[in-house]
């Protein structure tokens, strides 16, 4: 279980850093709008990002319980990061709300501090993880 948690927070982790890479990757391109005929575009990413956030917090929690030398001063954390993945979560799907996903609406998701939170949250909290073996 414990290593099922772990593989799940990382891909988790993975799923959000290529999808921000991606993102800022697009941002640059200065589209107007996105290319229907790209199946592997930003429209393939959006949603990938989406499901990584909605239950993170849910994951990290399992994990955090299944290491023994972690101590209740991580449930602040957790508490933290469940409301930094929902509202990065709530950016990411009002994006793909959008009829158009342009790089400047990308470019604008990517500055938010939502998205750039999150990104820290999960490299802190991974990073935490590691020091606990």
């Amino acid at each position: 279980m414990s290593d099922e948690l772990a593989a799940d927070f990382k891909d988790r982790i993975e799923t959000i850093e290529e999808a921000y890479e991606f993102m800022l990757a697009y941002a640059a391109q200065g589209l107007e709008q996105e290319d229907p005929s790209e199946g592997g575009g930003i429209r393939a990413f959006l949603p990938k990002l989406a499901d990584a956030l909605a239950g993170l917090h849910d994951v990290a929690a399992k994990r955090v319980a299944t290491v023994e030398s972690i101590g209740k001063d991580w449930e602040d954390f957790l508490a933290i990061l469940k409301e930094d993945a929902e509202k990065a979560r709530a950016l990411v799907l009002f994006t793909m709300s959008q009829p158009s996903v342009g790089s400047e609406l990308i470019d604008n998701l990517n500055a938010t501090n939502h998205i750039r939170t999150i990104l820290t949250d999960v490299f802190l909290l991974d990073s935490a993880f590691a020091a606990h073996g």
